[in-house]
């Protein structure tokens, strides 16, 4: 850590497989594959399945970016660390500042989910009204999530040994859980691959056909497969981790999408009736699929496993934002930083960063109640804000390759990771991915932005004004106050302040970065 310019406050004793698990269980196909299925389906039929592959493919490139920085800036807040040391000072801080944003939005939708798989699995859990009333879908998701999120905020709080054996354990039930349900899925097949090959119908009298309503269902696949960088968010606890970080980050991301494409897969093969209503209606979907398939005992115990991997996903975004707002705030880059920067000294866990963590991700959850379609604009564009801080990664880094300022010369520490000549191509790819990723899925389509009343222009454009907003919003914040009080608070500084290398493209940037290890005795 003195390499970076810090002390080592923080507990360091994840090893490997926890650090895959978290990963994993941030990306959660069993949380996300379930909780979405039903929109992509509802968008594209049986064909949406191909947009898996093409996410993976795309997110590879980028997974393959972060795990040669993970090689070599295993640091906590990992896209804003990374951000600093490629770009200047203002980009590094929005990159924080989004990914920050939307995990905590990303924390409420994550645990709502819970609300697609437990009445199902047991109607005692519809604790508001019966679920035939106008709002008794969404206020009792909203109990649900609270309560989950109260549960992780605590276990966050508590400590990060305590999460990640929680996580890791967790994360077993859900992978063992994935290879038993696709080999059940398997067996019950009743058709062949071609129903993948056939629109159905789907996307006639639409702009652009099938191609404009595939682009709309991909996004359940757009929003599953992100937040692999969680395993080098948590480096600064984790043993080894320029060895450790960038294995995790490839291995959860391929792991994922194996798993992922299988049960779609299958689970289309062998769901007994694909013109079922219930198939494409939220309070169905894959979960659906499996009760009629498996049904009895089977299908109620692989529904349990997806309350479980919804459980350890809501602990793997609430971790990763804990660590955001705690790397941001040990730089004094956010309001309160003293105060957002604490670690506890028993625990070794920033204790304080938890708890507003979790009060926020509470708040937007409230607007579900009476006004879902502002909450899906918010989940939608807590996705958008994710792919555009990856961007104000992948961005910088390719313009540095193309300066020759990446790869680092060798400053005498090994690089956990390297693509070697491949890359450029590879850093090629991530940025045209990213880039049309966040294009496709911040356009204003009623489907996703306006899909329930009032059926307001405003709210179909909302995913643009919020963006925008939030942009416009967190660049002046930074660059009329923030940016004057920037640097490491003397209670995170390294007892010696590691000196900038010469190779730092940080100053090289077009606008003067603020060094990391710039020190600052109090706040403000």
């Amino acid at each position: 850590m003195d390499e970076f310019g810090y002390t080592q406050t923080l507990d360091r004793s994840i090893g490997k497989f926890a650090s895959f698990a978290a990963g994993v269980s941030y990306i959660s196909i069993l949380t996300g594959v379930f909780q979405l299925f039903y929109f992509g389906f509802s968008m594209a039929g049986p064909a949406y399945a191909w947009s898996w592959p093409i996410v993976f493919v795309g997110q590879l490139m980028v997974a393959l970016c972060f795990a040669e920085l993970a090689g070599r800036y295993p640091v906590a807040g990992s896209v804003y660390n990374w951000a600093k040391r490629l770009s200047s000072g203002t980009s590094s801080w929005l990159a924080g500042w989004l990914l920050l944003l939307s995990s905590i939005m990303a924390l409420g939708s994550v645990a709502l989910a819970l609300q697609i798989t437990l009445p199902q699995l047991w109607k005692g859990f519809q604790f508001v009204g019966d679920g035939t009333g106008p709002y008794d879908f969404a206020m009792n998701g909203v109990v649900l999530a609270t309560i989950m999120i109260t549960i992780s905020t605590l276990i966050n709080a508590f400590g990060v040994k305590l999460m990640t054996r929680i996580n890791s354990i967790g994360v077993f039930v859900e992978l063992i859980a994935a290879v038993l349900l696709i080999l059940a899925l398997a067996w019950h097949v009743v058709r062949g691959p071609e129903v993948f090959f056939q629109t159905n119908g789907f996307g006639e009298g639409q702009d652009l056909g099938f191609f404009g309503v595939f682009l709309i269902g991909a996004m359940a696949s757009g929003y599953v497969m992100y937040g692999f960088d969680t395993a080098s968010s948590l480096g600064e606890e984790t043993k080894d981790p320029k060895k450790t970080a960038p294995k995790a980050i490839l291995r959860a991301v391929t792991a994922s999408f194996l798993l992922g494409g299988g049960i779609l897969l299958f689970g289309i093969l062998a769901a007994p009736d694909l013109t079922d209503p219930q198939i494409g209606s939220p309070d169905g979907g894959l979960q659906h699929i499996v009760l009629s398939v498996l049904g009895g005992p089977f299908g109620k115990a692989f529904l349990a496993c997806i309350v479980v991997a919804v459980v350890v996903c809501t602990l793997a975004v609430h971790a990763a934002a804990i660590r955001m707002m705690f790397a941001m705030a040990r730089d004094n880059n956010l309001p309160f930083s003293r105060q957002l920067g604490k670690v506890d000294p028993v625990r070794r866990t920033p204790t304080v960063a938890a708890i507003v963590i979790g009060v926020l991700a509470v708040i937007p959850l409230l607007v579900n109640v009476m006004q879902p379609a502002i909450f899906t604009i918010l989940s939608s564009i807590s996705i958008v804000l994710i792919y555009l801080s990856y961007l104000l990664v992948t961005v910088p880094l390719l313009r540095n390759r193309i300066l020759k300022k990446w790869p680092l010369v060798a400053d005498g520490s090994e690089p956990g990771f390297s693509m070697g000549k491949w890359g450029l191509p590879v850093n090629i790819l991530a940025v045209l991915w990213g880039a049309a990723m966040t294009v496709n899925l911040v356009w204003p389509r009623p489907e996703i932005y306006n899909s329930v009343p009032p059926f307001e222009w405003y709210l179909q454009w909302g995913g643009v004004f919020f963006v925008a907003a939030v942009v416009i919003g967190g660049t002046l914040l930074y660059r009329l106050k923030i940016r004057h009080q920037t640097g490491v608070l003397a209670e995170h500084a390294a007892a010696v302040a590691a000196h900038p290398s010469s190779n730092d493209p940080r100053y090289d940037a077009q606008e003067e970065a603020v060094p990391a290890n710039a020190v600052m005795a109090t706040e403000g």
